[in-house]
């Protein structure tokens, strides 16, 4: 990779004692689809104190808050910043006036945002049903609450442990009359929370009202379980409150309590905002524009907000194993969302914070030797297999490779390497084929991309550790991107049954893909971007195909994706894969374009407003991006030494206040397209160009999987110097010459030979001649997302399994399945089924009945039997299933009809959508 030097100013001040925190809107995300919070915490902290508008776990109600609602449920003390996915939301409370109620409708109160403020480490509300004036601030560990109440009476403060999530264990302990301690365990995105909480009021408080087992006045334990606190205030009286998390114990949460020692709400908060100012001056920048200023500080804000410390005071923690460890040496964090924020969160981090990255590299550590493997989407305490890959490996490598130290290098390795061997989600396959295909997992085409960059990334340690064999093998294993590059038509695509998949269309968001589609995935090559650029035939093909990757028509086809949103062309900034895109016009020095298309998404995508945001925030990504690219600088390649790919700075000064008490400031162009910014110890990493020379597999040519009488096979060739080599049934290996005939159900392995000592992964294909001569016809319409092979493909023999993603399934939505078969003549029938799957959460649902019908003329047909499905919709577990039965019965035709469960209850977590359900149908047999 190029170096070239930045323009610099080198000196040894601290950042100038200002007030940045007075530039942060927390609002900017609340609305639209930014799902971030507008409540108070301090950087990284533990508490997150926040109203609650939305317990549905909609779309737009993952961080507990959209700014479209007019209604709090109460104010809770742990959110996530920006994610697709609810849960947190733990230990609400919510203070009320008159007789308490636990009805959730009736302690709920309306209020205005004109009555709403918030700033970094301050939120305050007005709760117009009860006429209270709520205001919050926070310690790292301690939720602070000022409730004043406006008129006399009695005053409530609920406490409800079943908000949002599902309660597995609640328990109140009463200390005293004024201090409970709570346990609340929970299940939700994550399984088995803990949080240990405890609640200390400023004055005496009566217990009220209670729901849930009472033991004796003093322990309260059950999985419904309320508390109302109350006494009798005057006009003006306010009352406080604090609440101390801890992820262990009770003795935690006590010790955590002591960051807050007394009552002075304004001393509480002009400590969470020193915190803040003291972390957001690392960076400064200047500008005229006071909005330009927010949405900065506002992204910086967002990027400090997770993740999270998980530790108590004295260092103890819940690890993965769900035993108590204590931290040594390190801090010990949660809540990592790798596969977004391993793109510039990360990269952003080991500029501004080395010493917390050191520190989420040793909690990686722990959790591969607690839970047996690196995180991947990590959540208080447990993995959640939440999106691809393991991108744990792309912050170890960036880290080494910028010559960051801290944590144990040979462990790191050995952890990485574990990650990348296991036999799962398409690994066993992707190292055996050199490619994961369709048939063998879904998203088959991300997830290829992406283990062969984290294999990248792994090949780098290993190179820094000087492991020649492991630095071979998984160069080698990078370069599996050209497995499923189609060079005829210049996209990376899906692979099924060794052949590509048919009728592509580069645009359609399916289960190929993570969140995108063709277009957004073809250009994930951040390993290898010179091959890239050189598989499309040089520099101004490449750049065609990128202009008009950004310059197409901005829809989308296939599936609906709510993530897919920030379109040019069809480039996608609302979400991740197109995060690196536009900077790949530096790497065939076009850098002015480069320029254009990052300025014209810095303007355009990121307001000072509550729609500011045109995507998931993602904790923190979405911001880092803004960040970064303000500065002119961006990480395409984490991994690599530090180089970042440069562009012009979007602030005239920009200065960065580094943790050794330098300052570095960029206030003019970059000179080049490169820089290798701000890492005087980074590593000089070479790539070895011999292991990037790869044979691709090749790839079979057929027109369908299963086949009547006879099938053609071929081979597909992008290169005339390949020679192919096959075999039949495990049969001695033959040179391909023209074609293959089969005539049986057969398995065929192949491989190709450049002829120069190099061979390609040997795959296989299986094909099968069908049991019978019957045709369908399909009555209703399948979506074109989930067809099965098409019409054929609910006679041909083949069997979907579990993962329905694979696309081995006809789905049907909103709408019942009727289809006839005809058995070419008149036959005696003895059984009749047809095989369906429930994924309710996915809104698969079994059909409610399945009715049988026969006929010789395919005009008049007479019902033989009905059969109704007793599988609980409620069942949240895969389920698959044949329904049908024994029957005597004679005819020609077979008619089958699947009735619909038809509109989703309320009780599904689809309800808020109004959606309908789908039936799922792959075989249908007759005997």
């Amino acid at each position: 990779m190029r170096n070239f030097i930045l323009y610099l100013l080198f000196t040894t001040s601290v950042a100038f004692a200002q007030d940045f925190a007075k530039h942060v809107n927390p609002f900017i995300g609340t609305g639209g689809h930014g799902h971030t919070f507008p409540g108070v915490t301090t950087p990284y902290g533990m508490v997150q104190l926040s109203p609650d508008t939305r317990i549905d776990g909609s779309w737009d109600g993952c961080s507990g808050y959209h700014y479209s609602d007019n209604v709090i449920y109460g104010f809770s003390h742990t959110h996530l910043n920006g994610t697709g996915v609810s849960d947190f939301g733990d230990i609400l409370l919510m203070p009320t006036m008159g007789k308490p109620s636990f009805k959730t409708k009736d302690y709920t109160s309306k209020f205005s945002h004109d009555n709403e403020q918030a700033s970094a480490g301050f939120y305050a509300v007005k709760l117009d049903k009860y006429d209270i004036d709520v205001r919050l601030t926070a310690s790292t560990r301690v939720g602070f609450h000022e409730y004043t109440f406006n008129k006399s009476g009695q005053a409530n403060v609920i406490l409800d442990l079943n908000h949002r999530d599902k309660l597995l264990e609640g328990t109140v302990r009463v200390i005293n009359d004024r201090t409970v301690e709570v346990l609340r365990r929970s299940d939700a995105w994550a399984n088995n929370q803990y949080v240990y909480a405890r609640i200390e009021f400023n004055m005496p408080m009566k217990i009220s009202k209670t729901r849930g087992n009472n033991f004796d006045k003093k322990f309260f334990s059950d999985r419904k379980l309320a508390l109302s606190f109350s006494k009798h205030v005057e006009k003006g009286e306010k009352i406080l409150i604090k609440v101390a998390l801890s992820p262990t114990s009770y003795e935690g949460a006590k010790l955590n309590s002591s960051e807050i020692p007394d009552w002075d709400f304004g001393k509480v908060h002009q400590d969470a905002v020193a915190l803040w100012n003291k972390e957001l001056s690392k960076i400064e920048v200047s500008s005229t524009d006071s909005d330009k200023l927010a949405i900065f500080y506002t992204a910086l804000y967002h990027t400090m907000m997770q993740p999270n410390i998980a530790q108590d005071l004295d260092g103890k923690y819940r690890g993965r194993d769900n035993k108590i460890h204590t931290a040594v040496g390190f801090d010990y964090y949660t809540v990592f969302s790798l596969w977004d924020t391993f793109r510039a969160a990360h990269p952003l981090y080991t500029l501004i914070d080395k010493k917390r990255t050191v520190d989420y590299i040793n909690t990686f550590l722990m959790q591969y030797e607690q839970g047996g493997r690196l995180p991947v989407w990590e959540l208080a305490s447990n993995e959640t297999d939440c999106m691809i890959g393991y991108h744990s490996v792309s912050v170890i490598a960036d880290a080494m490779s910028k010559g960051i130290k801290g944590f144990d290098y040979e462990k790191a390795f050995e952890a990485s390497k574990a990650s990348a061997m296991r036999d799962v989600l398409g690994l066993k396959e992707y190292k055996k084929n050199g490619f994961i295909a369709i048939d063998d997992e879904h998203e088959s085409v991300s997830k290829t991309l992406e283990y062969a960059y984290d294999d990248w990334c792994i090949a780098q340690m290993a190179q820094i550790l000087d492991k020649k064999e492991d630095y071979e093998y998984f160069m080698k294993r990078s370069q599996s991107w050209k497995n499923l590059f189609d060079w005829k038509i210049g996209f990376i695509r899906p692979r099924k049954n060794g052949g590509w998949e048919k009728n592509f269309d580069p645009r359609e968001v399916n289960n190929s893909y993570t969140e995108g589609n063709g277009w957004q995935y073809t250009f994930f090559v951040p390993q290898d971007i010179d091959g890239m650029i050189a598989a499309y035939g040089g520099p101004k093909k490449f750049e065609a195909k990128l202009d008009e990757m950004f310059n197409s028509e901005s829809k989308t086809t296939g599936r609906e994706q709510v993530d897919v949103t920030g379109l040019i062309g069809q480039y996608a900034h609302g979400n991740e894969p197109s995060h690196h895109m536009a900077y790949l016009y530096n790497y065939i020095s076009k850098p002015e374009k480069t320029t254009e298309k990052v300025h014209y998404i810095l303007d355009e995508f990121y307001k000072n407003a509550p729609d500011g945001l045109i995507g998931n925030e993602d904790c923190g990504q979405m911001s880092a991006w803004y960040i970064l690219s303000s500065m002119g600088i961006y990480a395409v390649t984490p991994g690599n030494g530090g180089v970042w790919a440069t562009t012009k700075p979007y602030f005239d000064s920009v200065t960065l206040h580094l943790e050794n008490e330098s300052s570095r400031v960029i206030n003019k162009p970059f000179e080049s397209e490169f820089t290798d910014f701000g890492f005087e110890d980074a590593l000089e990493l070479t790539d070895n160009e011999d292991f990037k020379v790869i044979v691709p597999a090749p790839v079979i040519n057929a027109k369908s999987k299963s086949f009547k009488d006879k099938l053609i096979v071929t081979f597909d060739s992008f290169d005339s110097e390949l020679t192919y080599f096959y075999s039949i049934n495990g049969l001695q290996l033959e040179k391909f010459q023209k074609e293959l005939v089969l005539d049986e159900s057969a398995t065929i392995e192949f491989y190709s030979d450049n002829g120069s000592g190099r061979v390609s992964d040997t795959i296989s294909a299986q094909f099968f001649k069908k049991p019978n001569d019957y045709t369908v016809a399909i009555k209703s319409k399948y979506n074109p997302l989930y067809t099965a092979g098409g019409k054929e493909g609910l006679i041909d023999g083949i069997y979907g399994s579990e993962n329905w993603r694979k696309g081995d399934w006809q789905g049907y939505q909103d709408q019942d399945f009727e289809a006839v078969i005809d058995l070419q003549e008149e036959k005696d029938i003895s059984k009749l089924s047809a095989s369906f799957l429930q994924d309710t959460r996915a809104w698969i649902l079994m059909p409610t009945k399945v009715d049988f019908y026969v006929s010789n003329d395919n005009k008049s047909f007479k019902k033989i039997t009905s059969v109704t499905n007793k599988i609980d919709p409620k069942e949240y577990n895969i389920v698959l299933q044949k329904l049908g039965t024994t029957v005597n019965a004679k005819g020609r035709y077979v008619k089958v009809i699947a009735k619909n469960f038809g509109k989703l209850p309320e009780w599904h977590q689809a309800y808020p959508y109004k959606g309908y359900a789908f039936i799922f149908i792959d075989e249908i047999e007759i005997e």
